[in-house]
C-alpha cells in the first residue's frame, strides 16, 4: 500500500511515520509537509534514506502540488494543521487557511485520485469545555462548541470531511484525540515546554490558577488507534481517542515533572490567563475500545518519566529550536 501522511515532519505525524514503517514494512510512505516552524525532518533522520520512504515539501493549500503528490496513493492520513491555541489567538488567519482551506484542497485531490481511505486527525477541542470537577466526558455524540480560533478551524475541517463522505461518497474516517505527549514534541505545549524550561533553569509559565484539566495521550497509543481505525473501521465513522481515566490538572502535571526532575514547586510562575481558556477536557474512548479493541497501553506517570528522559538525552534536538522566532513568540505570549 502507498500511504500519504500530511504533516509528517511534525510531532504526531513523524511519530506516526516511524510507527507505520516499523509495523507495516511492506508499505510505501510519502511524507508531505510544508516545514513550517513546527516541522522538523530531524525527527525522521533514522529512516530518511529508506527505500520505502519519500519526503515531499509542499503546502496543503497548493492544489497543484497536492494533486501530484497524491497520485497512486491508496490511503491519506491527514495530520497537517496549525495546532497551537495560543498562536491561534495571536494570529487566527493562518489557522483558517491551513486547517480549513487546506483540508478542502486535500479532500478534492483525494476524491479525484480515487483514494480508498481518507483519515482525518482532529482534536477534542472542537467540543468546547466541560465543568471542572464534573464527571462528564466528550464522546462521539457531543455537540461541537469550539471556543478558540484553532478549535473553530478544526471543527470546520471535521464538518468538511463528513460532507465529502455524505455528498461525494469519499471513504473517510475521523479521530478526535486528546492532548498528546512524547518524543519530538515542539517545546511550546505544556509538557515539552515545562521539561525544556527546567533543563534550561527557567521557570514554567502557568496560566491563571493552573487548575485547567486536560486528557493526556501518549503519542504511540494515538498511532495504534489510527492503525486500527484504518484497518477495521467502516467509512464514515468517528472515534474519540483519550489516554486517561482520572482527571489531572495542569498544575499537578507540572508538579509531577518537577518532582521527577528534582526541582521545587517554586519553579512555577503564574502568568496572565489566556482568553477563552477551556476549563476541562475529558474523553470517553469506550466506542473505539468496544468496536476495535483499542485502549491506552501507556501509563501516564511512567511514560511522562520516559518523555522527560528523552528530552534530557536529546538536547541537540530541542536547544536549536528554542531560539530566534521561538523567543519572539515566547516573549509575546507570556508577557506579564
Amino acid at each position: 500500500m502507498k500511504i500519504l501522511v500530511t504533516g509528517g515532519a511534525g510531532f504526531i505525524g513523524s511519530n506516526f511515520i516511524l510507527y507505520w514503517m516499523k509495523n507495516h514494512p511492506q508499505d510505501d510512505v510519502i511524507n508531505f509537509d510544508a516545514l513550517t516552524y513546527a516541522g522538523n525532518l530531524k525527527n525522521l533522520s533514522s529512516i530518511e534514506n529508506h527505500s520505502r520512504y519519500r519526503f515531499i515539501q509542499g503546502d496543503i493549500t497548493d492544489s497543484d502540488v497536492v494533486t501530484q503528490a497524491i497520485q497512486g496513493v491508496e490511503t491519506v492520513v491527514h495530520f497537517a494543521a496549525e495546532s497551537h491555541v495560543d498562536r491561534s489567538i495571536l494570529g487566527p488567519a493562518i489557522f483558517t487557511k491551513t486547517n480549513i482551506l487546506g483540508t478542502q484542497v486535500l479532500l478534492d485531490a483525494a476524491l479525484a485520485a480515487g483514494v480508498k481511505r481518507f483519515h482525518h486527525v482532529s482534536t477534542d477541542e472542537v467540543f468546547g469545555a466541560l465543568e471542572l470537577k464534573s464527571k462528564d466526558k466528550f464522546d462521539e455524540q457531543t455537540p461541537y462548541d469550539p471556543r478558540s480560533p484553532y478549535a473553530a478551524s478544526k471543527a470546520a475541517s471535521d464538518h468538511l470531511v463528513r460532507a465529502y463522505f455524505h455528498t461525494y461518497g469519499l471513504p473517510v474516517t475521523i479521530t478526535n484525540c486528546s492532548n498528546n505527549y512524547g518524543p519530538f514534541q515542539y517545546p511550546e505545549k505544556l509538557i515539552s515546554l515545562a521539561i525544556t524550561n527546567i533543563l534550561e533553569g527557567k521557570k514554567i509559565p502557568v496560566y491563571g490558577d493552573g487548575l485547567y484539566v486536560r486528557d493526556w495521550l501518549y503519542v504511540e497509543d494515538h498511532c495504534r488507534a489510527i492503525d486500527l481505525v484504518l484497518s477495521q473501521a467502516q467509512p464514515g465513522e468517528t472515534y474519540c481517542v483519550g489516554g486517561l481515566t482520572e482527571d489531572i490538572s495542569n498544575r499537578d502535571v507540572i508538579k509531577l515533572i518537577l518532582k521527577d526532575m528534582g526541582k521545587a514547586d517554586s519553579m512555577m510562575e503564574p502568568v496572565k490567563d489566556r482568553p477563552g481558556h477551556d476549563r476541562r477536557y475529558a474523553m470517553d474512548w469506550s466506542k473505539i475500545h468496544r468496536e476495535l479493541g483499542w485502549k491506552p497501553s501507556h501509563d501516564f506517570e511512567t511514560y511522562l518519566k520516559q518523555t522527560i528522559e528523552w528530552y534530557r538525552q536529546e538536547k541537540a534536538w530541542w536547544q536549536p529550536i528554542k531560539s530566534g522566532e521561538y523567543q519572539n513568540y515566547y516573549r509575546a505570549q507570556y508577557a506579564k
